[in-house]
């Protein structure tokens, strides 16, 4: 019997999304037969005190359910690491590098793989420019509407489209509430696509369909709002593409054991959006709907991550 230590809730602004995946994967894995124990960052008053419990259960492996903020960009991660504490997912360097869409945006593109035009913003920059003739240069080179959103935040928080110049500087303030860079990028009209990598493999490719309006927070999380189509009905060459690109980006970033690549397609070609190394697990997050697709149950797919990732850290140690 493995012991395994899931962390789970913390203080990102996705907090609330992340304690859904932990309970999921906390339920699963006592189904399974594992000794499971839950710890909350939040409850800790230094990481060094988190640490510290880890190591006083004696856990095997961390299942790092954390999502946004510390629990996915590289910190906790580094923490673990300096203690030689074995954890799910991608190492410190892989996961920093991921969070920061302008970053992996220039990864991809070094990798020949397409993305959307976009402008990367430090601060609140957007005060520079007083008129309307400096805003239509934002028109003029991503075009009309403008996708506005935070540059190290998931589930889709702090996002806006704007359809109106008179939109940005709104749009902007919300994006910096939650992040110091904000990213305005082209909006890529077609289907949204999302590719689950396991093992350095690809699980089929997932289409997104929101009943209404786009893949918003609400859209997300609310069961009901939107359609999954697994597999993704696209020509096969599209299909085969996005998984081309979703391992290669993978590679490029130095990931590991599991992650999740989201695109837009427009005319048959695939546009990446971003890498999250620590895909939602709740009922319905993307990735577990690609692994049954794939035939793999949800205790079978938290398994087999369990199971690469120890066999990952065995031999970081020879």
């Amino acid at each position: 019997m493995k012991k395994i230590v899931i962390l789970m809730g913390g203080i990102s602004n996705e907090r609330e999304i992340s304690l859904i995946s932990g309970a999921a994967v906390e339920a699963a894995l006592k189904a399974s037969g594992y000794e499971v124990f839950v710890l909350d960052p939040k409850d800790f008053p230094s990481l060094a005190e988190l640490l510290m419990k880890i190591k006083e259960l004696g856990a095997d492996l961390v299942f790092n359910a954390l999502h946004g903020g510390a629990g996915e960009d590289g910190r906790i991660q580094a923490a673990l690491e300096l203690e030689d504490i074995p954890y799910t997912g991608s190492d410190s360097k892989a996961s920093a590098l991921a969070m920061d869409k302008y970053v992996s945006k220039l990864i991809a593109l070094a990798e020949g793989i397409p993305c959307a035009k976009h402008i990367l913003f430090r601060g609140n920059l957007i005060e520079d420019y007083k008129d309307t003739q400096d805003f239509a240069e934002f028109s003029q080179k991503l075009g009309m509407p403008i996708i506005v959103k935070p540059n190290v935040s998931g589930s889709s928080v702090g996002i806006s489209i704007v359809h109106d110049l008179s939109e940005l500087g709104s749009a902007v303030e919300l994006a910096l509430a939650h992040c110091p860079e904000i990213l305005l990028e082209e909006y890529i009209a077609g289907s949204e696509i999302t590719v689950s990598i396991l093992g350095g493999k690809s699980l089929p490719v997932v289409e997104i369909r929101p009943k209404s309006g786009w893949y918003d927070y609400l859209n997300k999380y609310s069961s009901g709002n939107t359609e999954y189509l697994a597999p993704a009905p696209l020509e096969e060459s599209v299909s085969k593409m996005a998984q081309v690109y979703a391992e290669r980006i993978f590679r490029a970033l130095g990931c590991s054991v599991y992650a999740r690549v989201d695109f837009r397609v427009r005319d048959g070609k695939c546009y990446f959006l971003e890498v999250n190394t620590l895909p939602g697990m709740t009922k319905l997050s993307l990735t577990p709907m690609a692994a049954a697709a794939a035939g793999m149950s949800f205790p079978e797919l938290l398994k087999t991550i369990i199971n690469i990732s120890i066999e990952d850290s065995l031999k970081e140690e020879l």
